[in-house]
């Protein structure tokens, strides 16, 4: 599956916009700052209230089962969000979509960028992509990438690796016995 590098940044920040924190307007700030997000310049609570409304979205549709119910959530996000597809080149990137209305808040932004990426992974057929960690004490989301579709962490270094060290010292304790 070929992903160009727009769907793909924009898959990136909807999977870490799952996986944050977003207690208060710092985190939001960040957040932004993260992914390089333009026409965000002032950010206040209804901004972080209307974002934490998106994650909720965007949560559903990787935790659905169902390509059609994911659907009918992708099309009521990008259509709320007023969807308006349009060429641009700015900030040292070549040409480029953005689907957010010019002046959009954040929220719309996000929700029309997002939803679009999240869109085309159904339109593939790629939805089982949309994955959550397979460690128990996790959850995080991801987008598996891998040719094979194998990927079960979020992190093979961090909860894939914690997962073997733990099966392979039970493996051992029980050889012991």
């Amino acid at each position: 599956m070929l992903i160009n590098h727009d769907t793909r940044r924009t898959l990136d920040t909807v999977v870490d916009l799952l996986n944050m924190e977003l207690d208060d307007l710092a985190a939001l700030r960040g957040f932004v700052e993260r992914h390089e997000i333009s026409g965000t310049d002032v950010l206040r609570e209804p901004d972080l209230a209307a974002v934490r409304s998106i994650r909720d979205r965007f949560a559903q549709v990787f935790d659905t089962e169902d390509a059609r119910a994911a659907a009918t959530l992708l099309n009521a996000l990008v259509a709320e969000a007023g969807t308006t597809p349009r060429l641009t080149d700015h900030d040292g990137y070549d040409w480029h979509v953005h689907y957010f209305a010019p002046g959009a808040s954040l929220a719309e932004h996000l929700a029309a960028d997002g939803g679009m990426a999240l869109a085309f992974l159904l339109v593939e057929g790629e939805r089982e992509r949309l994955r959550r960690c397979a460690a128990p004490d996790c959850g995080r989301a991801f987008v598996d990438l891998s040719r094979n579709r194998s990927r079960r962490y979020c992190d093979g270094r961090t909860c894939g690796n914690r997962l073997h060290v733990a099966a392979y010292r039970a493996r051992r304790r029980g050889a012991a016995d």
